[in-house]
Protein backbone atom coordinates (compact mmCIF):
# COMPACT_ATOMS: atom_id res chain seq x y z
CA UNK A 1 0.00 0.00 0.00
CA UNK A 2 3.12 2.75 0.54
CA UNK A 3 4.49 1.92 -2.47
CA UNK A 4 1.17 2.29 -4.71
CA UNK A 5 -1.16 4.98 -2.40
CA UNK A 6 0.83 7.69 -2.90
CA UNK A 7 1.04 7.14 -7.33
CA UNK A 8 -3.00 6.44 -6.91
CA UNK A 9 -4.22 9.42 -4.82
CA UNK A 10 -1.83 11.83 -5.96
CA UNK A 11 -2.80 12.12 -8.73
CA UNK A 12 -6.81 11.92 -8.76
CA UNK A 13 -6.85 14.75 -6.41
CA UNK A 14 -5.03 16.82 -8.40
CA UNK A 15 -7.45 15.90 -11.05
CA UNK A 16 -10.37 16.56 -8.66
CA UNK A 17 -8.96 20.27 -7.82
CA UNK A 18 -10.32 22.20 -11.28
CA UNK A 19 -13.80 21.25 -9.93
CA UNK A 20 -13.16 22.15 -6.36
CA UNK A 21 -12.49 25.70 -7.26
CA UNK A 22 -15.32 25.60 -10.03
CA UNK A 23 -18.08 24.94 -7.59
CA UNK A 24 -17.08 26.83 -4.65
CA UNK A 25 -19.43 29.34 -3.47
CA UNK A 26 -22.21 27.45 -5.75
CA UNK A 27 -25.58 26.67 -4.31
CA UNK A 28 -26.89 22.92 -4.92
CA UNK A 29 -29.95 22.21 -3.76
CA UNK A 30 -30.30 18.27 -2.98
CA UNK A 31 -33.18 16.06 -3.02
CA UNK A 32 -33.30 12.56 -1.87
CA UNK A 33 -36.13 10.20 -1.72
CA UNK A 34 -37.83 8.51 1.02
CA UNK A 35 -36.10 5.19 -0.05
CA UNK A 36 -32.66 6.30 0.41
CA UNK A 37 -33.28 6.62 4.24
CA UNK A 38 -35.59 3.03 4.24
CA UNK A 39 -32.52 1.41 2.65
CA UNK A 40 -29.85 2.58 5.39
CA UNK A 41 -28.07 5.09 3.45
CA UNK A 42 -28.12 8.16 5.49
CA UNK A 43 -25.39 8.14 7.13
CA UNK A 44 -22.62 7.61 4.04
CA UNK A 45 -24.89 10.60 2.08
CA UNK A 46 -24.83 12.87 4.97
CA UNK A 47 -20.91 12.15 5.07
CA UNK A 48 -20.52 13.36 1.14
CA UNK A 49 -23.12 16.23 2.03
CA UNK A 50 -20.47 17.11 4.90
CA UNK A 51 -17.80 17.06 2.19
CA UNK A 52 -19.57 19.13 -0.22
CA UNK A 53 -20.26 21.48 2.37
CA UNK A 54 -16.40 21.74 3.53
CA UNK A 55 -15.63 22.45 -0.20
CA UNK A 56 -17.40 25.47 0.10
CA UNK A 57 -21.04 24.78 -1.34
CA UNK A 58 -23.61 26.13 -0.08
CA UNK A 59 -26.32 23.10 -0.13
CA UNK A 60 -30.33 23.04 0.18
CA UNK A 61 -31.59 19.69 1.06
CA UNK A 62 -35.14 18.05 0.69
CA UNK A 63 -36.01 15.40 1.97
CA UNK A 64 -39.08 13.25 0.61
CA UNK A 65 -41.06 10.26 2.75
CA UNK A 66 -43.10 8.35 0.70
CA UNK A 67 -42.18 4.68 1.95
CA UNK A 68 -42.18 5.98 5.50
CA UNK A 69 -45.55 7.60 4.80
CA UNK A 70 -46.90 4.21 3.37
CA UNK A 71 -45.23 2.34 6.62
CA UNK A 72 -47.45 3.98 9.10
CA UNK A 73 -50.69 3.77 7.15
CA UNK A 74 -50.31 0.24 7.05
CA UNK A 75 -49.39 -0.03 10.76
CA UNK A 76 -52.95 1.69 10.96
CA UNK A 77 -54.45 -0.11 8.21
CA UNK A 78 -55.58 2.79 6.48
CA UNK A 79 -55.45 2.12 2.49
CA UNK A 80 -52.98 4.69 0.24
CA UNK A 81 -53.88 5.90 -2.61
CA UNK A 82 -52.35 7.86 -5.71
CA UNK A 83 -53.31 9.49 -8.81
CA UNK A 84 -50.85 11.31 -11.40
CA UNK A 85 -47.80 10.76 -9.45
CA UNK A 86 -49.53 12.06 -6.34
CA UNK A 87 -50.56 10.74 -2.94
CA UNK A 88 -53.83 11.55 -2.36
CA UNK A 89 -54.07 13.21 1.11
CA UNK A 90 -56.79 12.53 3.62
CA UNK A 91 -56.80 13.47 7.28
CA UNK A 92 -55.01 10.56 8.58
CA UNK A 93 -52.64 10.65 5.52
CA UNK A 94 -51.88 13.85 6.66
CA UNK A 95 -51.11 12.34 10.14
CA UNK A 96 -49.18 9.97 9.41
CA UNK A 97 -47.01 12.31 7.02
CA UNK A 98 -46.51 14.69 10.05
CA UNK A 99 -45.11 11.96 11.74
CA UNK A 100 -43.12 10.71 9.22
CA UNK A 101 -41.79 14.18 8.51
CA UNK A 102 -40.67 14.98 12.33
CA UNK A 103 -38.91 11.59 12.71
CA UNK A 104 -36.98 11.84 9.43
CA UNK A 105 -35.71 15.54 10.48
CA UNK A 106 -34.67 14.29 13.58
CA UNK A 107 -32.89 11.79 11.86
CA UNK A 108 -31.49 13.24 9.36
CA UNK A 109 -30.33 16.42 12.02
CA UNK A 110 -28.38 13.50 14.20
CA UNK A 111 -26.49 12.24 11.05
CA UNK A 112 -25.16 15.62 10.23
CA UNK A 113 -24.43 16.01 14.45
CA UNK A 114 -22.08 13.15 13.97
CA UNK A 115 -18.32 13.88 14.50
CA UNK A 116 -16.86 10.51 15.81
CA UNK A 117 -13.10 10.20 14.95
CA UNK A 118 -11.75 8.18 12.15
CA UNK A 119 -14.84 9.05 9.89
CA UNK A 120 -15.42 11.62 6.91
CA UNK A 121 -17.20 13.81 9.98
CA UNK A 122 -14.27 14.52 12.47
CA UNK A 123 -14.14 17.97 12.83
CA UNK A 124 -17.04 18.84 10.96
CA UNK A 125 -19.34 21.49 12.11
CA UNK A 126 -22.29 21.62 9.76
CA UNK A 127 -25.09 23.21 11.05
CA UNK A 128 -28.53 22.33 9.67
CA UNK A 129 -31.49 25.07 9.44
CA UNK A 130 -35.32 24.29 9.05
CA UNK A 131 -38.29 26.37 9.57
CA UNK A 132 -41.22 27.63 7.56
CA UNK A 133 -39.80 28.53 4.24
CA UNK A 134 -42.60 27.08 1.96
CA UNK A 135 -46.21 28.93 0.83
CA UNK A 136 -48.79 26.11 -0.31
CA UNK A 137 -51.79 26.02 -2.70
CA UNK A 138 -54.05 22.83 -2.80
CA UNK A 139 -53.42 20.45 -5.75
CA UNK A 140 -57.47 20.40 -5.98
CA UNK A 141 -59.87 18.47 -8.02
CA UNK A 142 -57.91 16.81 -10.81
CA UNK A 143 -60.12 14.36 -13.28
CA UNK A 144 -62.27 14.24 -10.65
CA UNK A 145 -60.14 12.99 -8.33
CA UNK A 146 -59.95 15.78 -4.42
CA UNK A 147 -56.55 15.39 -3.42
CA UNK A 148 -57.83 16.80 -0.21
CA UNK A 149 -55.07 18.03 1.65
CA UNK A 150 -52.16 17.49 -1.52
CA UNK A 151 -50.67 20.62 -2.63
CA UNK A 152 -47.98 21.82 -4.70
CA UNK A 153 -45.21 24.66 -4.23
CA UNK A 154 -46.63 28.02 -3.93
CA UNK A 155 -44.04 30.54 -3.35
CA UNK A 156 -40.50 29.66 -1.91
CA UNK A 157 -39.12 32.03 0.61
CA UNK A 158 -35.40 32.81 -0.99
CA UNK A 159 -34.37 35.28 0.49
CA UNK A 160 -34.86 33.87 3.97
CA UNK A 161 -33.13 30.66 2.47
CA UNK A 162 -30.30 32.33 0.90
CA UNK A 163 -29.40 34.38 3.83
CA UNK A 164 -29.35 30.85 5.87
CA UNK A 165 -26.86 29.22 3.20
CA UNK A 166 -24.94 32.09 3.03
CA UNK A 167 -23.72 32.12 6.60
CA UNK A 168 -23.12 28.58 5.85
CA UNK A 169 -25.47 26.04 7.10
CA UNK A 170 -27.49 23.85 5.16
CA UNK A 171 -30.80 24.63 5.00
CA UNK A 172 -33.49 21.59 5.27
CA UNK A 173 -36.91 21.42 3.65
CA UNK A 174 -39.30 18.98 4.54
CA UNK A 175 -42.13 18.41 1.59
CA UNK A 176 -44.53 20.60 3.61
CA UNK A 177 -45.90 24.02 3.30
CA UNK A 178 -48.28 26.05 4.99
CA UNK A 179 -51.02 28.11 3.15
CA UNK A 180 -51.80 31.68 4.60
CA UNK A 181 -54.96 30.74 6.34
CA UNK A 182 -52.60 28.05 8.57
CA UNK A 183 -53.74 24.92 6.53
CA UNK A 184 -50.97 21.73 6.55
CA UNK A 185 -50.32 20.50 2.90
CA UNK A 186 -48.51 17.33 2.47
CA UNK A 187 -46.15 18.58 -1.01
CA UNK A 188 -44.33 15.90 -3.67
CA UNK A 189 -40.72 16.16 -2.81
CA UNK A 190 -39.75 16.88 -6.38
CA UNK A 191 -41.85 19.90 -6.33
CA UNK A 192 -40.41 21.35 -3.59
CA UNK A 193 -36.70 20.68 -4.67
CA UNK A 194 -37.64 21.73 -8.35
CA UNK A 195 -39.47 25.13 -7.24
CA UNK A 196 -36.89 25.78 -4.46
CA UNK A 197 -34.02 25.44 -7.02
CA UNK A 198 -35.73 27.80 -9.75
CA UNK A 199 -36.68 30.22 -6.97
CA UNK A 200 -32.81 30.40 -6.03
CA UNK A 201 -31.18 30.20 -9.15
CA UNK A 202 -29.47 27.38 -7.89
CA UNK A 203 -26.38 25.86 -10.24
CA UNK A 204 -27.18 22.46 -9.68
CA UNK A 205 -30.33 20.44 -9.15
CA UNK A 206 -29.57 16.71 -7.80
CA UNK A 207 -32.39 14.12 -6.74
CA UNK A 208 -30.81 11.06 -5.73
CA UNK A 209 -33.38 8.25 -6.74
CA UNK A 210 -34.03 4.58 -6.70
CA UNK A 211 -33.37 4.82 -10.39
CA UNK A 212 -29.87 4.76 -12.17
CA UNK A 213 -31.22 7.56 -14.91
CA UNK A 214 -32.25 7.42 -18.03
CA UNK A 215 -31.75 4.56 -20.05
CA UNK A 216 -30.85 5.78 -24.21
CA UNK A 217 -32.83 3.28 -25.08
CA UNK A 218 -36.34 2.95 -23.09
CA UNK A 219 -37.57 -0.30 -24.33
CA UNK A 220 -34.55 -1.52 -23.06
CA UNK A 221 -33.85 -2.42 -18.99
CA UNK A 222 -29.89 -3.09 -19.88
CA UNK A 223 -29.34 -0.55 -22.26
CA UNK A 224 -26.81 2.30 -21.19
CA UNK A 225 -27.61 5.74 -18.95
CA UNK A 226 -27.31 8.48 -21.34
CA UNK A 227 -25.53 10.86 -18.67
CA UNK A 228 -26.01 13.76 -20.68
CA UNK A 229 -29.12 15.33 -22.41
CA UNK A 230 -29.53 18.53 -23.61
CA UNK A 231 -32.99 20.36 -22.77
CA UNK A 232 -34.04 20.02 -26.14
CA UNK A 233 -33.44 16.81 -26.34
CA UNK A 234 -35.13 15.94 -22.74
CA UNK A 235 -38.45 17.73 -23.08
CA UNK A 236 -38.64 15.98 -26.95
CA UNK A 237 -38.07 12.40 -25.27
CA UNK A 238 -40.30 13.62 -22.72
CA UNK A 239 -43.22 14.07 -25.19
CA UNK A 240 -43.03 10.57 -26.40
CA UNK A 241 -43.13 9.33 -23.27
CA UNK A 242 -46.16 8.34 -20.89
CA UNK A 243 -47.22 9.79 -18.07
CA UNK A 244 -45.05 9.05 -14.59
CA UNK A 245 -47.39 7.43 -12.38
CA UNK A 246 -44.20 6.23 -10.04
CA UNK A 247 -40.88 7.19 -9.02
CA UNK A 248 -39.70 4.41 -11.61
CA UNK A 249 -41.35 5.46 -14.72
CA UNK A 250 -38.46 7.06 -17.01
CA UNK A 251 -40.59 10.75 -16.75
CA UNK A 252 -41.10 10.95 -13.30
CA UNK A 253 -37.92 12.86 -12.12
CA UNK A 254 -37.28 13.69 -15.95
CA UNK A 255 -39.98 15.96 -16.08
CA UNK A 256 -38.71 17.85 -12.87
CA UNK A 257 -35.21 18.15 -14.21
CA UNK A 258 -36.60 19.83 -17.70
CA UNK A 259 -38.92 22.04 -15.95
CA UNK A 260 -35.92 23.42 -13.49
CA UNK A 261 -33.65 23.71 -16.66
CA UNK A 262 -36.25 25.94 -18.50
CA UNK A 263 -36.66 28.02 -14.99
CA UNK A 264 -33.02 29.01 -15.13
CA UNK A 265 -31.40 26.36 -13.23
CA UNK A 266 -27.98 25.59 -14.95
CA UNK A 267 -27.71 21.74 -14.84
CA UNK A 268 -30.40 19.13 -13.08
CA UNK A 269 -29.42 15.41 -12.22
CA UNK A 270 -31.21 11.96 -11.88
CA UNK A 271 -28.08 10.13 -9.56
CA UNK A 272 -29.11 6.62 -8.18
CA UNK A 273 -28.58 6.02 -4.50
CA UNK A 274 -27.64 2.62 -4.72
CA UNK A 275 -23.95 3.28 -6.06
CA UNK A 276 -21.50 4.39 -3.08
CA UNK A 277 -20.50 8.44 -3.41
CA UNK A 278 -22.97 8.76 -6.53
CA UNK A 279 -23.08 12.56 -5.37
CA UNK A 280 -19.29 12.99 -5.35
CA UNK A 281 -18.92 10.96 -8.48
CA UNK A 282 -21.23 13.25 -10.15
CA UNK A 283 -19.48 16.46 -8.83
CA UNK A 284 -16.08 15.98 -8.48
CA UNK A 285 -15.65 13.42 -11.83
CA UNK A 286 -15.58 14.14 -15.43
CA UNK A 287 -17.95 11.89 -16.82
CA UNK A 288 -20.27 11.91 -13.55
CA UNK A 289 -23.30 9.25 -12.70
CA UNK A 290 -26.22 9.18 -13.94
CA UNK A 291 -28.09 11.22 -16.27
CA UNK A 292 -27.73 15.40 -16.44
CA UNK A 293 -29.93 17.45 -18.31
CA UNK A 294 -28.29 20.46 -18.84
CA UNK A 295 -30.15 24.02 -21.37
CA UNK A 296 -26.54 23.21 -23.26
CA UNK A 297 -24.01 20.35 -24.19
CA UNK A 298 -21.08 21.13 -21.44
CA UNK A 299 -18.65 19.36 -23.80
CA UNK A 300 -17.52 22.40 -26.34
CA UNK A 301 -14.91 22.35 -29.11
CA UNK A 302 -13.65 25.71 -30.27
CA UNK A 303 -10.85 27.80 -30.58
CA UNK A 304 -8.56 29.37 -27.81
CA UNK A 305 -8.00 32.58 -26.21
CA UNK A 306 -6.04 33.88 -23.78
CA UNK A 307 -8.17 32.95 -20.94
CA UNK A 308 -7.32 28.91 -21.95
CA UNK A 309 -3.21 29.65 -21.53
CA UNK A 310 -3.49 28.25 -17.97
CA UNK A 311 -5.96 25.48 -18.85
CA UNK A 312 -3.22 23.95 -22.23
CA UNK A 313 0.05 24.60 -19.83
CA UNK A 314 -1.37 22.26 -17.23
CA UNK A 315 -2.75 19.92 -19.91
CA UNK A 316 0.29 19.41 -22.00
CA UNK A 317 2.69 19.55 -18.77
CA UNK A 318 2.69 15.53 -18.40
CA UNK A 319 2.84 14.93 -21.55
CA UNK A 320 5.71 17.09 -21.77
CA UNK A 321 7.84 15.79 -19.01
CA UNK A 322 7.81 12.00 -20.42
CA UNK A 323 8.88 13.38 -23.48
CA UNK A 324 5.53 12.57 -25.92
CA UNK A 325 5.67 16.65 -26.56
CA UNK A 326 8.14 18.76 -27.35
CA UNK A 327 8.56 21.66 -24.20
CA UNK A 328 6.89 24.72 -25.12
CA UNK A 329 7.12 27.79 -22.47
CA UNK A 330 4.39 29.56 -21.65
CA UNK A 331 5.71 32.65 -23.72
CA UNK A 332 5.29 30.37 -26.80
CA UNK A 333 1.74 29.41 -26.06
CA UNK A 334 0.57 33.09 -25.24
CA UNK A 335 2.59 34.29 -28.64
CA UNK A 336 0.27 31.32 -30.98
CA UNK A 337 -2.78 30.97 -28.86
CA UNK A 338 -4.74 31.95 -31.56
CA UNK A 339 -3.44 29.01 -33.71
CA UNK A 340 -4.98 26.58 -30.96
CA UNK A 341 -8.08 24.15 -30.72
CA UNK A 342 -9.41 23.23 -27.17
CA UNK A 343 -12.17 20.88 -25.98
CA UNK A 344 -13.15 21.76 -22.61
CA UNK A 345 -15.85 20.19 -20.29
CA UNK A 346 -17.78 21.63 -17.67
CA UNK A 347 -15.05 24.72 -17.58
CA UNK A 348 -11.90 22.27 -17.59
CA UNK A 349 -9.98 21.82 -20.70
CA UNK A 350 -9.07 18.23 -21.67
CA UNK A 351 -7.77 18.39 -25.07
CA UNK A 352 -6.11 20.57 -27.77
CA UNK A 353 -4.16 21.03 -31.10
CA UNK A 354 -2.35 23.92 -32.07
CA UNK A 355 -2.49 25.03 -36.68
CA UNK A 356 1.09 25.99 -37.61
CA UNK A 357 0.51 27.41 -41.60
CA UNK A 358 2.90 27.16 -44.10
CA UNK A 359 0.55 29.00 -46.31
CA UNK A 360 3.38 28.91 -49.55
CA UNK A 361 3.67 25.13 -49.44
CA UNK A 362 -0.16 24.56 -49.22
CA UNK A 363 0.45 23.04 -45.81
CA UNK A 364 0.29 23.18 -41.97
CA UNK A 365 1.55 21.51 -38.92
CA UNK A 366 -0.74 19.80 -36.31
CA UNK A 367 1.30 20.62 -33.50
CA UNK A 368 0.86 19.54 -28.97
CA UNK A 369 -2.38 17.25 -30.17
CA UNK A 370 -2.90 16.32 -26.94
CA UNK A 371 -5.87 14.69 -24.77
CA UNK A 372 -5.60 14.47 -21.10
CA UNK A 373 -5.28 10.71 -19.79
CA UNK A 374 -8.67 11.32 -17.45
CA UNK A 375 -10.73 10.71 -20.66
CA UNK A 376 -8.71 8.70 -23.56
CA UNK A 377 -10.61 6.26 -25.54
CA UNK A 378 -13.72 8.66 -25.89
CA UNK A 379 -13.17 10.34 -29.05
CA UNK A 380 -11.47 13.01 -28.16
CA UNK A 381 -8.67 13.02 -29.99
CA UNK A 382 -10.46 12.48 -33.25
CA UNK A 383 -13.04 15.20 -32.78
CA UNK A 384 -10.04 17.49 -32.43
CA UNK A 385 -8.34 16.19 -35.45
CA UNK A 386 -11.20 17.51 -37.24
CA UNK A 387 -11.53 20.70 -35.99
CA UNK A 388 -7.88 20.94 -37.29
CA UNK A 389 -8.53 19.36 -40.59
CA UNK A 390 -11.44 22.13 -40.62
CA UNK A 391 -9.29 25.05 -40.01
CA UNK A 392 -6.88 23.58 -42.88
CA UNK A 393 -9.50 24.15 -45.36
CA UNK A 394 -10.35 27.24 -44.76
CA UNK A 395 -7.18 28.68 -45.29
CA UNK A 396 -7.08 26.77 -48.15
CA UNK A 397 -4.13 24.42 -47.45
CA UNK A 398 -4.28 21.11 -49.09
CA UNK A 399 -2.18 18.99 -46.41
CA UNK A 400 -1.27 19.17 -42.67
CA UNK A 401 1.48 16.98 -40.90
CA UNK A 402 2.59 16.03 -37.90
CA UNK A 403 6.08 15.28 -36.40
CA UNK A 404 5.82 12.37 -33.60
CA UNK A 405 8.11 9.59 -32.08
CA UNK A 406 5.49 7.84 -29.87
CA UNK A 407 1.72 8.27 -31.78
CA UNK A 408 2.62 6.89 -34.98
CA UNK A 409 0.08 4.21 -35.37
CA UNK A 410 -2.23 6.57 -33.79
CA UNK A 411 -2.09 8.97 -36.90
CA UNK A 412 -1.72 6.61 -39.65
CA UNK A 413 -5.11 4.51 -38.62
CA UNK A 414 -6.55 7.85 -39.23
CA UNK A 415 -5.15 8.55 -42.80
CA UNK A 416 -1.88 10.04 -42.34
CA UNK A 417 1.43 8.46 -44.47
CA UNK A 418 4.98 8.55 -43.28
CA UNK A 419 7.48 10.98 -45.66
CA UNK A 420 11.13 11.81 -45.84
CA UNK A 421 11.30 14.78 -43.50
CA UNK A 422 14.42 16.08 -45.89
CA UNK A 423 12.35 16.32 -49.30
CA UNK A 424 8.60 17.20 -48.09
CA UNK A 425 9.17 19.40 -44.96
CA UNK A 426 8.49 23.28 -46.20
CA UNK A 427 11.88 25.36 -45.40
CA UNK A 428 10.90 27.39 -42.73
CA UNK A 429 9.81 24.52 -40.73
CA UNK A 430 12.83 22.15 -41.59
CA UNK A 431 15.11 25.31 -40.35
CA UNK A 432 13.38 24.38 -37.01
CA UNK A 433 13.73 20.48 -37.35
CA UNK A 434 15.48 18.90 -34.56
CA UNK A 435 17.02 16.01 -36.34
CA UNK A 436 18.75 14.28 -33.25
CA UNK A 437 15.27 13.69 -31.69
CA UNK A 438 15.07 12.21 -35.19
CA UNK A 439 11.01 12.94 -35.00
CA UNK A 440 8.38 10.97 -37.93
CA UNK A 441 6.64 12.98 -39.66
CA UNK A 442 3.16 12.03 -40.92
CA UNK A 443 1.20 13.70 -43.93
CA UNK A 444 -2.36 13.51 -44.49
CA UNK A 445 -3.91 15.15 -47.55
CA UNK A 446 -7.26 16.73 -47.12
CA UNK A 447 -9.88 16.28 -49.94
Amino acid sequence: MDLVFPHTFVPWFRSVAPYIHAYRGKTFVVAIAGELIAAGKLSSFVQDMAILHAMGIKLVLVHGFRPQVSEQLRAKGHPERFSHGIRVTDAVALDCAQEAAGQLRFEIEAAFSQGLPNTPMANATVRVVSGNFLTARPVGIVDGVDFMQSGLVRKVDATAIRRAIDIGAVVLLSPFGFSPTGEAFNLPMEDVATSTAIALQADKLLFLTEVPGIREQQDDEESPIDTELALIDAKRLLGKLPRAERPSDAAFYLQHCVRACEGGVERSHILPFAVDGALLQEVYTHDGIGTMVVDEKLESLREAGSDDIGGILQLIEPFERDGTLVKRDRTEIERDIGLYSVIEHDGVIFGCAALYPYPEARTGEMAALTVSHNVQGQGDGERILKRIEQRAKAQGLDSIFVLTTRTMHWFIKRGFEQVDPEAWLPEARKRKYNWDRRSQVLVKRLA
